[in-house]
C-alpha cells in the first residue's frame, strides 16, 4: 500500500531545543553543567507526561509540566545551581523552548518529501501554541500540526495515534512516523505504523542505542536519506 503520509515529532526530531534552552540559562552556570541540567530537565519532562499517560490524567499545559519539572532537577540532582534560579530566569528558561531552530537536515527532507506528493504533519506532545511558535522561529511549514492538547492524549496512548489518523483519513499502514524518541515510535508501531527513528545526540538519553537500531523499520543518523526510505516502504 502507497504511503500517504508521514507524521513527525517536532522537538528534539526536527528541532534544536539544547541550543535555545542552554542560551536562556543563567550565565553562572558552567557551560558543561548547563547542558546536563538541560537534558535532564528534558528527560524529567518525559517522565511527568509518562506518569500521567500511566494514571489516566487529563493532559496538562506544556509549560506548566516544564515548570514541574525543572523544579524537580533544581531540587535532586542540580541542587547547587538552585540558587542561580530565580522566577525570572525560570521563566526565561521555560520561554525559550518557544524560540527553535531547525537541525540543518531537516528543511532539505521536508521539501523533498513535499515535492514528492506526500502530506506532512507535526504529531507530538505539547500545545498548539507552543507548535505555532516553533514553526514560526524553525522557519517549517506543515500540512497540519497535531499537538496533545489539540488531541486531549498524550503519546504513547493508543489513542494518540488511532485519533490522527482518523482525522487526516489514512490507516496505519499509509502513514510513517518519524521520531527521535523511541516511546513514541514504540506506540505507532503499536498501532501500524511504518516507524522511523532519527537519532539526534539531544534526546532518549536513557535508552540503548543498539537496542533501538534494531527496533524500527528504519534507524537513520540524519533525515538526509528519509525520502528514500519512505519510498521503499511504498
Amino acid at each position: 500500500m502507497p504511503i500517504k503520509a508521514v507524521f513527525f515529532d517536532f522537538m528534539g526530531t526536527c528541532l534544536d531545543w539544547h541550543s535555545s534552552v542552554l542560551s536562556a540559562f543563567p550565565p553562572s552556570i558552567p557551560s558543561d553543567s548547563a547542558s546536563e541540567l538541560a537534558l535532564q530537565w528534558r528527560q524529567q519532562y518525559f517522565h511527568l507526561n509518562a506518569a500521567r499517560v500511566k494514571d489516566g490524567l487529563a493532559v496538562e499545559p506544556f509549560d506548566d509540566t516544564l515548570v514541574k519539572a525543572l523544579d524537580i532537577v533544581l531540587d535532586s540532582a542540580f541542587s547547587t545551581f538552585s540558587s542561580h534560579f530565580n522566577a525570572e530566569s525560570k521563566q526565561r528558561a521555560v520561554r525559550a523552548f518557544h524560540n527553535q531552530s531547525a537541525w540543518p537536515d531537516v528543511a532539505p527532507a521536508l521539501q523533498s518529501l513535499r515535492d514528492s506528493g506526500l502530506e506532512i504533519f507535526v504529531h507530538a506532545n505539547g500545545s498548539t501554541r507552543l507548535q505555532l511558535d516553533l514553526t514560526a522561529s524553525a522557519k517549517l511549514s506543515f500540512n497540519m500540526l497535531f499537538s496533545s492538547e489539540l488531541l486531549g492524549v498524550y503519546m504513547p496512548a493508543p489513542e494518540a495515534y488511532h485519533k490522527v489518523l482518523e482525522l487526516i483519513g489514512a490507516k496505519p499502514e499509509e502513514v510513517v512516523k518519524v521520531a527521535a524518541h523511541a516511546w513514541d515510535i514504540r506506540g505507532a508501531k503499536e498501532c501500524g505504523m511504518k516507524t522511523v527513528y532519527v537519532r539526534r545526540w539531544t534526546d532518549d538519553i536513557e535508552e540503548d542505542m543498539e537496542v533501538v537500531k534494531g527496533e524500527f523499520d528504519a534507524y537513520l543518523e540524519s533525515m538526509a536519506d528519509l525520502l528514500n526510505v519512505v519510498k521503499r516502504f511504498g
